[in-house]
């Protein structure tokens, strides 16, 4: 199929684009990689009346570090992402999610403020954000705001950012001394979208769990973050039988949809098992760290 007519713009700066956002009888929406919007458009799942497309916007693409966090510009492609030295170093969970997406051409073209914008429930850097948790930094021709991950994804490809808004940059804390992360992921095939997804981030200090995050992707609507289920687990000494129990605990706590396809047991059972080898890897990479 094809998309529906629409006007094109492309903008030389994030003035001009926020200008086009400005106006509501514009009808615009941004596009950059365009992975999943031109796709929804050519299915006429979308239908916007002015495309702003933002890849002559390279002034927000970069990653940087900015202290206890790291910043990183909504234009960089997932694969830059997923390969940057500070990344790497000071985030590890939010490269390893980055290398799972779809397949290179995608991981080309895709952007980390596309995928926030798109706030697919299976999406991995939507987990990744709510897990650490991160801020995400949003502009209009109003100013500038900042918007929290636990609060930014409102539903299914449904956001609180404003018409008139788009995401300028977003800040990762960085990971700390004896933590280490693990992202695992279970699909139909390389590429998909995950059936379950799950990010882990554990601390480890004297043989103990200092700090524990953990978020769940493709179970609810939103990416799910499980800190209130995990609290309990914190202080306890770090073992097998530790992650056997806290895998376990969030497994009970997940509510999975009933699908055709896959069924709720079927997804619940998926939490426990890769909850168990996300923490299990987290562990590992923790003591790695061990200063």
């Amino acid at each position: 199929m094809k998309p529906a007519a629409f006007v094109y713009s492309r903008p030389d700066s994030v003035e001009q684009a926020l200008l086009r956002l400005a106006d509501p009888a514009a009808g615009a929406k941004l596009i950059a990689g365009g992975q999943s919007l031109a796709p929804m458009m050519n299915m006429r799942l979308a239908a916007p009346a002015e495309l702003v497309d933002l890849n002559d916007l390279t002034e927000l693409a970069y990653v940087r570090d900015a202290g206890e966090a790291l910043e990183i510009g909504a234009l960089t492609r997932h694969d830059d992402v997923a390969g940057a030295p500070l990344v790497r170093e000071h985030c590890p969970l939010l490269a390893q999610a980055a290398a799972t997406i779809g397949h290179y051409a995608i991981r080309q073209r895709g952007t980390l403020g596309g995928s926030l914008a798109h706030a697919d429930p299976a999406a991995q850097l939507p987990l990744v954000a709510v897990t650490l948790p991160a801020q995400i930094e949003v502009l209009s021709n109003r100013g500038a705001r900042c918007i929290p991950a636990s609060e930014f994804f409102l539903s299914a490809m449904t956001t609180a950012l404003l018409p008139d808004e788009l995401i300028q940059s977003v800040r990762f804390p960085k990971v700390g001394v004896g933590e280490g992360s693990s992202f695992h992921l279970f699909n139909r095939r390389q590429g998909d979208f995950a059936i379950v997804a799950v990010a882990a981030c554990v601390a480890v200090h004297g043989g103990r769990v200092a700090r524990l995050r953990l978020g769940l992707g493709g179970v609810d609507a939103v990416p799910a973050d499980h800190a209130d289920t995990i609290r309990s687990f914190v202080g306890e000494p770090a073992g097998s039988s530790w992650v056997a129990a806290a895998a376990q605990a969030v497994a009970d706590a997940a509510n999975p949809q009933d699908d055709p396809r896959v069924p709720a047991a079927y997804r619940r059972d998926l939490v426990r098992v890769l909850t168990q080898r996300a923490l299990l890897d987290a562990l590992q990479r923790a003591r790695e760290r061990a200063p």
